[in-house]
């Protein structure tokens, strides 16, 4: 999300039913601390009182990992514990030492289920493998800020952020190639396909083991890239750019699980049944889809159930999994969001359908979403925090 949205969202969602409980879907400012989309309303339903994890023997990894093996999971890696029994033992391995982290064949390998986070004002802070064990740049990624002018990259910041993911054996996500905002402005019809093409291969030679790409962030009517018609503009699918993008992007990073990322699509029904009909559209004119994301910064104010049948319907209906690309609890109330924590993410954590789950920020202060923070600066942990350190054995 970003600011310049913010108004027209705002117009959009007030219009709606109050009967949907959702008010305002936001938009993100540019390059400040923030995710990049429109969100459903901060208010609607409060969470059910559901929040402990339940017993019965631990969900863990159990050295899948992401080295020792041939595989994205790392295969037959040596480290990664199982997890243990009882209530909140879903401990993840820490992955296998050694081997190929880069998948095989295309699309990669299956990636042991994960729980990452993103860089706090452009860097990962001391300490975050810790915590998380995938990372996403929350801006450094994004095409406008590697190459502002068409001659010059800056990799600077990205190449940091991989070297500690690679010696940490943290998943890595590119986040994002192709979206209707913080795009350079030199991109346009005449240029954009061989600009797109350069910039994935670029970026995948650069980083040869990125493991999840979000190709396109945020399609229409969300956002439009001002050169979509240098790409293939709608087409016989409706989405023929969006296709494209994906095979372009198959083609310079074989090995990656690339994404659809998108807002509000598991908190609204229209934008849901978007989501999939783009995806299906899409899948029909042979765009090598492998994952849809949901940004999730609304759900936190909505019923833990509904948003599971979202996600459900999405990949019942396109046959695909979801990653939660974004997730925040914006809430000021130390008790509230370590509830709305426990209640929401135990269901993405079971949930099979969703294979991963990133964190949109966690240093108190540093967030996009004024109270969503978990971690003071001085590594003090809000209780939800606590709590989600204790759920996953970390």
């Amino acid at each position: 999300m970003r600011g310049e949205h913010r108004d027209a969202w705002l117009r959009r969602w007030f219009g709606l039913s109050l009967a949907v409980c959702l008010t305002a879907c936001a938009g993100q400012t540019g390059q400040g601390p923030g995710p990049d989309a429109g969100r459903a309303s901060q208010g609607g339903s409060g969470v059910g009182a559901g929040g402990a994890p339940s017993g019965g023997g631990g969900t863990g990894a159990g050295g899948s990992g992401i080295g020792g093996g041939s595989g994205l999971d790392g295969g037959s890696g040596t480290g990664g514990a199982a997890g243990r029994s009882g209530a909140g033992g879903r401990t993840m391995g820490s992955g296998g030492t050694g081997g190929s982290i880069a998948g095989s064949g295309g699309g990669g390998g299956a990636l042991a289920k994960f729980v990452g986070n993103i860089s706090t004002r452009g860097s990962i802070r001391t300490g975050f493998a810790t915590y998380w064990n995938q990372f996403s740049p929350e801006n450094e990624g994004k095409w406008g800020s590697v190459q502002p002018s068409q001659n010059t990259f800056n990799w600077a910041a990205l190449d940091r952020e991989y070297a500690y993911a690679q010696a940490n054996n943290i998943i890595f996500k590119e986040h994002n190639f192709i979206w209707g905002s913080q795009q350079p402005s030199w991109v346009n019809n005449t240029n954009a396909q061989t600009a797109v093409q350069a910039w994935m291969t670029a970026f995948c030679q650069r980083y040869p083991n990125t493991q999840l790409i979000d190709v396109v962030n945020e399609p229409p009517p969300h956002t439009t890239p001002s050169y979509i018609n240098g790409i293939g503009g709608t087409g016989a699918s409706g989405y023929d750019w969006i296709a494209n993008a994906f095979k372009w992007a198959r083609a310079a990073c074989p090995n990656a699980i690339l994404i659809l990322n998108d807002f509000n699509n598991i908190e609204l029904s229209g934008d849901n049944t978007r989501t999939i009909n783009i995806v299906n559209a899409i899948k029909a004119a042979g765009a090598p889809i492998d994952a849809v994301g949901a940004q999730a910064h609304g759900v936190s104010n909505m019923s833990t159930a509904t948003v599971k049948g979202f996600i459900d319907k999405i990949t019942q209906q396109t046959g695909l999994p979801v990653y939660i690309t974004e997730y925040d609890i914006n809430v000021a109330d130390d008790t509230r969001q370590m509830t709305i924590m426990q209640d929401q993410f135990t269901m993405f954590w079971n949930d099979p359908n969703v294979h991963g789950i990133t964190i949109w920020g966690y240093i108190v202060g540093a967030t996009w979403e004024t109270n969503s923070g978990l971690q003071q600066t001085d590594g003090t942990m809000r209780p939800a925090m606590s709590w989600l350190m204790s759920f996953l054995g970390r």
